[in-house]
This record gives C-alpha cells, sequence and structure tokens, in this order.
C-alpha cells in the first residue's frame, strides 16, 4: 500500500513559483544526452541537455530544449543536423564536459560518423541522428524538432539519469 505525505513545497504565486520551480522540477528524472554536430569548419562541437522526447512515429521525430544563451547552440543550427547521443551510465564525466562552456568537448572522446556526419560517441547508450526539422522561441529557451535520419542502440545495461541536480544510475525496483 503506498502513503502519501504533505508537500513540503507548494507555490501558488508568480514570486513563489519563480522560487520553487527548479526544486520541483527537479523532481523529475530525465535522461542525459549529448547533442553533437559539425561547426562550419568541420570540427566537432556539442552540448549537453536533460530535456530530450520522442514527438511523432510517422514521420520520426524527436526533440531538445536548448537555453537561448547557450553558445554551441547556434552553430549546430548553422549546421543544419544533430546527433543526440544518449549517455550511458558509466559516462557522467562525459555529461559534465558538454556541459561547460568554452572547452575543447572533445579532448579524448572517442566518436564516429553518423548518417549526417554529426558525431555518434563511443560508448553512448543509444544514439539519435537527425535532420533539424524546426526551431521555435519558447520562454527563454528554443524548442528544436529534429527529423530522425538515423538511430540505433547498444548493449551497455543502463543511460545516464538526472534527478535533483545529481548525476544517477537505474537501480531496479522490488518485485511486486
Amino acid at each position: 500500500m503506498r502513503t502519501t505525505t504533505e508537500p513540503h513545497i507548494t507555490a501558488t504565486t508568480p514570486d513563489d513559483i519563480a522560487d520553487a520551480y527548479r526544486t520541483v522540477l527537479g523532481k523529475f528524472c530525465t535522461g542525459v544526452v549529448a547533442v553533437t554536430a559539425l561547426d562550419d569548419t568541420g570540427n566537432p562541437i556539442g552540448l549537453t541537455v536533460g530535456s530530450f522526447s520522442s514527438v511523432s512515429l510517422d514521420p520520426a521525430l524527436v526533440a531538445f530544449f536548448v537555453g537561448r544563451g547557450s553558445t554551441t547552440f547556434p552553430k549546430v543550427a548553422a549546421s543544419g543536423r544533430f546527433c543526440a547521443n544518449i549517455l550511458a551510465a558509466d559516462q557522467h564525466e562525459l555529461g559534465r564536459a558538454f556541459a561547460r562552456s568554452g572547452t575543447d568537448k572533445f579532448h579524448g572522446i572517442d566518436w564516429t560518423p553518423a548518417t549526417t556526419g554529426s558525431p555518434r560517441l563511443t560508448g553512448a547508450h543509444a544514439w539519435v541522428d537527425c535532420h533539424i526539422d524546426l526551431v521555435q522561441a519558447v520562454g527563454d529557451h528554443d524548442l528544436v524538432v529534429g527529423r530522425v535520419v538515423e538511430l540505433g542502440a547498444t548493449d551497455t545495461p543502463d543511460p545516464l539519469l538526472f534527478y535533483t541536480s545529481t548525476f544517477h544510475q537505474l537501480t531496479p525496483a522490488s518485485p511486486a
């Protein structure tokens, strides 16, 4: 039997919502995705996103959100393509590296080109290679929709997860 508890955070006014937003939304577990592409000189670029989702089966579309302050995403957008690398549980350092700004994110990172040429990261749990179909401003982020041209998965056992501002791994639930 499941028991419930009273919430320790409740927000109903705009100021309260602004203060509680990160804490409350941090209670939602997300996968960690490194979005990669090649810049206009052919160099690999990438960034970490935590808001990746399937959109449509027919046509096959996926989406992610990226903050408008990103210095990397304009280069990804200019390329017209990206590969969404769903990181494996042991790739937390890669997730951190791709979240940093102003560093060589590909130093020491093995990758192969996907169909679009975008980097497919070695050891990723799965990947989805796409052409950019839509970029739409939404609040302080851009919604990016990609049309899938190739995808695949490896046999790595678990994906990397992000929950309450920390990386995690799956732990099987007890049998019912």
